[in-house]
């Protein structure tokens, strides 16, 4: 009896050591595998390579890892090959459900990264114009050179006006379409002043 309890312990310890070595590797390996699949399929057309060759090499290099770690415990203990297969078929089912989670995640996350730098640039760009513009506005010779470029009544100077309030108020929300509205401040500008008569928009250095 004590010789069929020690061979029971023996086969135990084995099986938790063959689990413990292979079962990060297999969980790892089937979970990459059906991720790296999973990302293909739902990736737009033209962003990814596709075809059958793509996914047979895929499934390829996830085997050569998946299935030694999962037949060679399976051989020292049989109970640790069931277990191993069921935390690989867990495994597998959780990168597959969450998937479309995680890229979607990472998908708004440089979104937002993306985002946050054309808010920066546009950010810059915008300061530039307004110092650009305020020197017709608060410089005396600039102000006598090019009256037009103060006067509401002109349908450029009006047009940028509004530029002016529609960049701040998007400014100051972080909006999405504030880069565009810095766009269309600077164009407006550039009208203002050609309808104005400047052949080339003052430079910093430059007064009246």
């Amino acid at each position: 009896m004590s010789v069929v309890a020690e061979s029971l312990m023996h086969g135990l310890l084995q099986g938790a050591w063959a689990v413990l070595l292979c079962g990060p590797l297999l969980v790892g390996s089937v979970a990459a595998t059906v991720f790296v699949v999973r990302r293909r399929a739902l990736a737009p057309k033209g962003r990814l390579p596709e075809g059958t060759d793509q996914l047979f090499w895929d499934l390829f290099l996830g085997s050569c890892v998946a299935l030694p770690a999962l037949i060679i415990p399976a051989l020292v203990s049989p109970w640790a090959g069931l277990v191993l297969a069921g935390a690989a078929a867990a495994a597998g089912i959780a990168a597959y459900r969450g998937s479309p989670r995680f890229l979607a995640w990472r998908s708004a996350r440089r979104e937002q990264r993306q985002q946050a730098a054309a808010h920066q640039a546009a950010q810059a760009q915008h300061d530039e114009l307004m110092v650009r513009w305020r020197r017709y506005e608060l410089d005396p010779a600039c102000s006598i050179d090019y009256p037009a470029l103060t006067d509401v009544r002109l349908p450029e100077t009006s047009a940028l006006i509004k530029a002016m309030r529609t960049a701040d108020q998007l400014r100051s929300a972080a909006h999405k379409g504030y880069p565009d509205a810095v766009g269309s401040l600077a164009a407006s500008l550039a009208a203002a002043e050609r309808a104005a008569g400047l052949p080339e928009p003052l430079s910093a250095g430059q007064g009246g």
